[in-house]
């Protein structure tokens, strides 16, 4: 019978932080310059650089933790059996989420852009006429990330093959200090910078999938970067080791990258030096903010508490909902007469408690529910 693993509680408060922030973020942006479902009249250029600032390592470290995940979840399963799991916890629930959950988000979109008269059952009934966002309401809109993590786990699939394979399995052991080496830790710096410079101008982020390079190579090397240290207890002792000075550099290249090129906002055309620096100090910044957060968990947060418990079993349907809670409110929100930092946080707050009721009142409650959110 195969050993049980001690439980990592550090990587499950990774997870639950990086999807934490994305509430926040997500509750921020109609009061930013960037154009979203829902937009307030007035924008905040202080908020975009926070959000614009967040979304530049969240995702990273969200996938790079998909990875620590993914190994994790192979040491116990054969290969059919991990597709599987994953078949039922990712493609299901985009499924059901796109078909009678997100059509909501276009609904409101389009109400406030004047595109459609209210009357939400009329526009919801062209999903089933497949009608594709932004002629209708078919869209996979946040789930874009679950889309993209399904394309990652089927493109890797000879990679996560070998990886079963004995003697490269003896081999990641042998390598195991490696990864926790500082030489190592500074060294992945540079395909970030790589992808970042390459890929970032001529291809920016849009989830489309199919034409959307930069982020999709970003991401997939993040979560396989993920899967190939999760094991090594030398990096998660290294990253807790080093975390004040990792916390230092991001902390350094974020206060540069924010008033030397966030203020104002980017608009970079060609790949000269100006670009070349700024790739270079992005890099630094994002995988150094991974490291940083690495290291607080594994230093801090690696204990069981009825919390994390609870909030890693509804941390899923959370990243599920949220969205879709979050326009509905702020459609409503931005039409009231109030300051707009107001309206900000009464957005954030009203949505948090709308999710965690919707969590723990309905989704939670029956084996259809879960299953359909990806629940165990």
């Amino acid at each position: 019978m195969r050993a049980l693993q001690p439980r990592l509680y550090y990587i499950d408060w990774i997870r639950i932080i990086a999807f934490s922030l994305l509430i926040l973020l997500h509750g921020m942006v109609p009061f930013t310059t960037i154009p979203w479902e829902i937009n307030n009249s007035e924008r905040s250029e202080w908020l975009t650089r926070i959000v614009f600032w967040l979304h530049q390592w969240r995702l990273p470290l969200l996938f790079f933790v998909s990875g620590l995940g993914i190994n994790l979840s192979m040491k116990s399963r054969t290969l059919a059996s991990f597709y599987g799991e994953r078949f039922r916890r990712l493609f299901i629930p985009l499924l059901f989420a796109m078909f009678f959950f997100i059509p909501i988000q276009p609904y409101f979109e389009f109400l406030q852009k004047g595109k459609i008269s209210p009357g939400y059952w009329q526009f919801y009934l062209q999903v089933w006429e497949l009608k594709i966002y932004p002629k209708g309401p078919l869209t996979w809109s946040h789930m874009w990330f679950i889309v993209y993590l399904i394309s990652f786990i089927l493109v890797l699939f000879p990679f996560f093959l070998l990886g079963k394979q004995k003697w490269v399995i003896e081999k990641r052991k042998k390598m195991e200090q490696v990864f926790g080496s500082p030489l190592m830790l500074t060294l992945a710096i540079i395909p970030i910078i790589g992808i970042i410079y390459s890929l970032s101008l001529e291809y920016p982020e849009n989830g489309s999938l199919t034409e959307d390079w930069f982020a999709f190579t970003m991401f997939i090397t993040m979560l396989v970067y993920g899967y190939l240290i999760s094991a090594s207890q030398a990096f998660w002792n290294q990253t807790a080791q080093v975390r004040w000075i990792t916390g230092g550099i991001a902390f350094i290249s974020g206060l540069i990258l924010y008033f030397v090129y966030w203020t104002p906002m980017p608009a970079f055309t060609v790949k000269d030096n100006r670009f070349l620096m700024y790739c270079i100090l992005n890099g630094i910044h994002i995988w150094s903010m991974i490291l940083f957060w690495c290291g607080m968990a594994k230093h801090y947060l690696n204990k069981p508490s009825p919390v994390l418990r609870y909030l890693n079993e509804a941390v899923y349907p959370y990243f599920i909902i949220h969205q879709t809670i979050i326009v509905a409110l702020g459609y409503y929100i931005v039409q009231w007469q109030m300051p707009l930092m107001i309206k900000c946080i009464l957005l954030i707050g009203l949505s948090v408690l709308m999710i965690m009721a919707t969590y723990h009142l309905l989704i939670r409650k029956t084996k259809l529910t879960r299953f359909l959110f990806g629940m165990k």
